[in-house]
C-alpha cells in the first residue's frame, strides 16, 4: 500500500545558504524511488507517495541523498497525510479567524514534554500564546513570528535541545494537508 506524505527540510534557501532548488529535490525524491512528487515554495516542503511505513528511515534516506547531491546536511521530517490532517484539526487556536501569519506550527521529531517549556511564563508574552500538539507545537503569534518575542524564547537552545525542528505557517500547513490529500 503506498502512502502520501510530507518531507519539511530544515532551514534551506535561507538567506542563500544551503541552496536546494526545487526542481532538484524532486530528482532526489524520484532517484529515492518516490512518485507523485511536488514541492511548494522554495523553503523545503515536499510531497510524495511511498510503499514505505518507516516515516523515520524515509527520512533518513532523504537526508543521506540531499548531503550526496549537495554536501551539507539538511535535517528532515516526514510526515503522512493522516497526522499532518490531525495536526491541523487538533489546533487550539481559531484558525480559521487568523492570517497564516500569525499561526504557526512546529513539528519535532519526536514527543516533547510540556516539562521542556516550563521556565517560560505564558503571561510574560501575551497576546502570544504556543500550545504542545504531537509532535509539535502551535504558536500564536498575532505580529507575525519575525516580531514574537515567544518564538524567540521557544527557540533558545535548552527548549530545542536535542530536537529536531521545523516551523511552517498557518497557510503551509494547510497546503500541505491539501496536497497530501490530493
Amino acid at each position: 500500500m503506498t502512502t502520501m506524505y510530507a518531507a519539511l527540510l530544515r532551514g534551506i534557501n535561507v538567506s542563500g545558504s544551503k541552496r536546494v532548488p526545487m526542481p532538484e529535490l524532486r530528482t532526489v525524491l524520484t532517484e529515492l524511488g518516490h512518485t507523485a512528487i511536488a514541492t511548494y515554495l522554495q523553503s523545503g516542503n515536499a510531497v510524495f507517495r511511498s510503499d514505505s511505513d518507516d516515516e523515520d528511515a524515509l527520512a533518513a534516506a532523504l537526508e543521506q541523498a540531499l548531503r550526496r547531491q549537495f554536501g551539507f546536511d539538511v535535517d528532515c521530517l516526514v510526515r503522512d497525510a493522516g497526522y499532518l490532517a490531525a495536526v491541523a484539526e487538533a489546533c487550539p487556536f481559531p484558525a480559521a479567524e487568523l492570517e497564516g501569519k500569525q499561526l504557526h506550527v512546529t513539528y519535532f521529531d519526536r514527543p516533547v514534554d510540556a516539562d521542556r517549556f516550563a521556565d517560560l511564563e505564558a503571561g510574560d508574552f501575551l497576546p502570544e500564546e504556543f500550545r504542545l500538539g504531537d509532535r509539535c507545537l502551535y504558536l500564536y503569534a498575532p505580529d507575525g513570528l519575525g516580531r514574537s518575542k515567544l518564538a524567540v524564547a521557544l527557540g533558545r537552545p535548552r527548549h530545542l535541545k536535542g530536537l529536531t525542528a521545523t516551523s511552517r505557517n498557518w497557510n503551509t500547513v494547510a497546503k500541505l494537508v491539501e496536497m497530501t490529500h490530493a
